[in-house]
């Protein structure tokens, strides 16, 4: 199975594919995904010294982790205010004291190992309305509250000056946030794994989990023997693996174009200082600059992950909105992705047995979030859980309305969301 079509897969630093795994073979943990999620934890828990195997159905970022839109995005898709009012002080003060942990490994892991992916600092949330900026400065308040202080709100005027439109009122400007090329972060995260002795095995799909003391993981033409067995696919696990993971969850499409390359100062003029920008729509846009100039930009989300029949059709109206001075522009890439979302938008965490675990539902926050859950995941391990049960402690509550109708339910809802948005209201 091959990457799809994407800017990220036509522009990926050169790698070898990994083996495909034919043999019987033993390991401390067997991590089934090979996406952020699996290879922030088995880079952790390598270099910890532990004996890893990641199995990834198809190629190493395949799935969410290298086709997003590259923007580290501090916090959590429901912020710590409503942590706060849902789940109490004690879960606000846990999850907050980790709010902003998950941009920071991202920074750590590329300085460390030395991983080319075009990072750069700064991003921008973008008020379309008063009531959104008022959102925005509450935001601020309640960041520097938990410790970051890198935040500047932006008014009229200054937003202006970081981007090239009138949509907007006003956005506040996150310096510990930035953008990156997300495929080549997980390129670069592997190629550390097995420099700690990690294995990878692409296009060994896990058809199969016999839980025990071992666990046994099967493939068609493979398995593993393992003490601890983590699942770490989200959009991508087939339900069949493991049935308990999906009845909580809901795949999502998003789609995202990237222009045909921009001139240098065309580029500038759009983006003076080159931060990434979402809007604070509950259906947002989102975009960026890329190292070669090109304007990447996405919106929308496609409930239940259907995959949308013109890409371009989709992305083009919310881009022109933006950028009027890019009528004319050509779209050379169009692709689409899916993530999982969750009803409470926050993380699931957890265990389905004594030496089996679970991190997955980063609801559309899933760059850092991920890069977090591998860091927990291997404390777990070393005996000390108490953070990762902050996030595993929470309710995981089901989609109303069961498989059937958790879709049409949920666009439903999304559509009284956009109405509000419309109105700001």
């Amino acid at each position: 199975m091959k990457y799809v079509e994407s800017y990220y897969a036509a522009t990926a630093n050169p790698h070898e594919p990994w083996p495909q795994l034919q043999e019987s073979i033993q390991c401390d943990v067997c991590i089934i995904g090979g996406g952020f999620t699996g290879l922030s934890a088995a880079l952790y828990l390598t270099e910890a010294g532990y004996d890893v195997v990641v199995l990834e159905a198809a190629r190493v970022g395949f799935g969410a982790s290298g086709r997003n839109g590259g923007q580290v995005v501090n916090s959590y898709s429901r912020d710590v205010d409503v942590i706060e009012q849902h789940y109490g002080k004690e879960s606000a003060r846990m999850l907050g004291s980790m709010m902003f942990e998950g941009a920071g490994i991202i920074r750590d892991r590329i300085d460390r190992y030395a991983i080319a992916c075009d990072y750069r600092p700064g991003g921008i949330f973008a008020a379309l309305n008063a009531r959104q900026m008022g959102h925005l400065r509450n935001q601020k308040k309640l960041w520097t509250r938990y410790g970051n202080h890198d935040l500047e709100l932006l008014d009229e005027r200054g937003i202006r000056r970081e981007v090239a439109t009138e949509r907007y009122v006003g956005g506040l400007l996150d310096k510990r946030g930035g953008h990156l090329h997300p495929l080549n972060l997980a390129l670069g995260e592997a190629e550390a794994i097995r420099r700690h002795g990690g294995r990878i095995y692409e296009q060994s799909a896990a058809v199969n989990v016999v839980y025990g003391s071992p666990n046994r993981v099967k493939t068609a033409q493979g398995e593993v023997t393992t003490s601890y067995v983590i699942f770490a696919g989200n959009a991508y696990l087939p339900t069949s693996i493991e049935p308990r993971l999906s009845g909580k969850s809901m795949p999502c499409g998003s789609q995202i174009v990237a222009t045909e390359p921009l001139s240098r100062d065309q580029a500038l003029t759009l983006l003076p200082n080159n931060y990434c920008v979402e809007d604070c729509n509950y259906l947002l846009d989102y975009f960026r600059l890329t190292a070669d100039n090109r304007l990447l930009y996405g919106g929308g989300v496609v409930y239940g992950a259907r995959e949308p029949g013109d890409i371009e059709a989709l992305i083009r109206p919310k881009l022109q909105r933006t950028f009027s001075q890019l009528q004319d522009v050509k779209l050379e890439f169009g692709w689409s992705g899916n993530f999982l979302l969750t009803l409470s938008r926050m993380p699931q965490f957890g265990r389905l047995e004594n030496n089996v675990y679970f991190m997955q539902g980063d609801s559309g926050h899933g760059v850092t979030c991920t890069h977090l859950s591998g860091k927990l995941i291997s404390e777990v391990l070393r005996g000390d859980a108490e953070r990762f049960d902050a996030f595993a402690n929470l309710p995981h509550l089901p989609f109303p309305g069961g498989r059937r109708f958790k879709v049409p339910l949920t666009a439903m809802g999304a559509v009284w969301y956009a109405i509000r948005d419309r109105l700001g209201v």
